[in-house]
């Protein structure tokens, strides 16, 4: 019974009401898509590396001296380490999980170039590498020490054998087992045939925000350059007693290099997620500032209705009206103008998210159930805040349509 005089109220003041509803349909979309992005922000951070990340920690070694050997000092260097007391094991990676930065190559089942390849990162190690990074085997063999061969700054192909994370072996074989991947050939990005020796069950590559994070391939390869990075597995509880004590035998064993940056994989996963978090932080607060700001501008388009209509609704009261007629009428106005700035948000919701996905790389597909919650938000802040005009509203008595006559 209400519908027909807020239609025709409504009519006298399109421009408000069309303003209202436009600021509706603004704040929902961005509101939607910010809180989605926020949601993959969330499960993002939550991930599981497939890593005893709170037994781990990474440290840099750069050669700076005249004459300085990389061999040598690789070799010395996973020695000492390898001998340390709480130490489980240790190996010399080319990049390290979670920290923003990695090697990546194509990896395809025929040596062919037009095969679509998937990217897998690769992380190269030597046999001590799979208890090293604690990864679970969980088909074939890990590598042996006549797997490995030493990577110098000129070497360019890849080595005879590879083991895949479970996930790169679905991928490149949906239709096997991980026990029947094992000694397959690859290919990689320059044709080199590479047999897949082993499985592991998940790691994931050093990028925060890819597709396929578990998309990754060790690799038996010792680095042997001026600038690698260790990786160390110490007993449980041990990392920050270790990880100084280790910088300082390392740089105490050769002078002719820089021994940096040691980092928990702790640290490494915070730190990597710092940015990200951050810009989701300023994404709720631009969001609840919309927000506010369209429940002001409901309120106040609520406000000025009541003030306006003061005769009029004191003459339905004294016709009868009672206070929840009343209040029942602006609540209903304001679904009316709240429910067409949702439909339009909807749509607008939709093609924003359509735009970001196509321009921006990486950025997740808005989920239908996020529209939904997004029109019920944007209904209930609706209700919230035309509550207090529209108490208001009830509240006129009937003696004021005499007053003004």
């Amino acid at each position: 019974m209400q519908i027909g005089p807020v239609f025709r109220a409504l009519r006298r003041s399109k421009i408000g009401a069309a303003l209202v509803a436009l600021q509706v349909a603004c704040t929902m979309t961005v509101a939607v898509n910010s809180w989605s992005i926020v949601q993959a922000q969330i499960q993002l951070e939550g991930q599981p590396s497939g890593l005893p990340e709170a037994e781990l920690f990474h440290i840099s070694s750069s050669g700076f001296a005249s004459g300085f050997n990389a061999k040598t000092s690789v070799l010395d260097d996973l020695a000492l380490l390898r001998q340390t007391p709480g130490v489980v094991a240790a190996t010399v990676v080319n990049t390290v999980p979670l920290s923003g930065s990695g090697w990546a190559t194509s990896v395809r089942t025929t040596p062919h170039p037009e095969q679509d390849a998937p990217a897998a990162a690769v992380y190269m190690m030597d046999e001590h590498g799979v208890a090293t990074f604690g990864v679970e085997l969980i088909a074939g063999r890990d590598f042996t020490a006549e797997d490995v061969r030493e990577r110098g700054p000129a070497v360019s192909d890849w080595p005879h054998t590879a083991i895949l994370s479970a996930a790169m072996a679905h991928r490149l074989w949906p239709e096997a087992s991980v026990d029947d991947v094992v000694g397959r050939v690859i290919y990689t990005s320059d044709a080199t045939p590479t047999t897949v020796v082993g499985v592991v069950a998940l790691l994931v590559a050093p990028w925060l925000v890819v597709d396929n994070p578990d998309l990754t391939m060790l690799v038996p390869d010792k680095l042997m350059v001026d600038n690698v990075q260790y990786l160390v597995r110490t007993e449980t509880g041990r990392v920050d007693e270790l990880m100084p004590l280790i910088e300082e035998q390392l740089a105490r064993a050769n002078r002719g290099r820089i021994v940096r940056a040691p980092s928990s994989m702790a640290d490494t996963r915070a730190r990597g997620y710092r940015e990200l978090r951050g810009f989701a932080t300023i994404l709720v607060v631009v969001t609840a500032a919309l927000l506010a700001v369209t429940a002001l501008g409901i309120a106040g388009l609520a406000a000025y209705n009541v003030r306006r209509r003061t005769k009029e609704i004191g003459t339905r009261r004294a016709l009868g009206a009672r206070k929840r007629d009343i209040l029942g009428y602006f609540l209903t106005e304001n679904f009316l103008i709240s429910s067409v700035g949702v439909a339009f948000g909807a749509a607008l919701t939709v093609a924003f998210n359509v735009a970001l996905v196509q321009n921006i790389p990486d950025m997740p597909k808005l989920q239908w159930h996020f529209v939904l919650l997004g029109a019920i938000a944007m209904w209930l802040v609706g209700l919230l805040a035309v509550l207090a005009p529209a108490r208001r509203a009830s509240d006129v008595p009937p003696a004021v349509a005499t007053r003004t006559v």
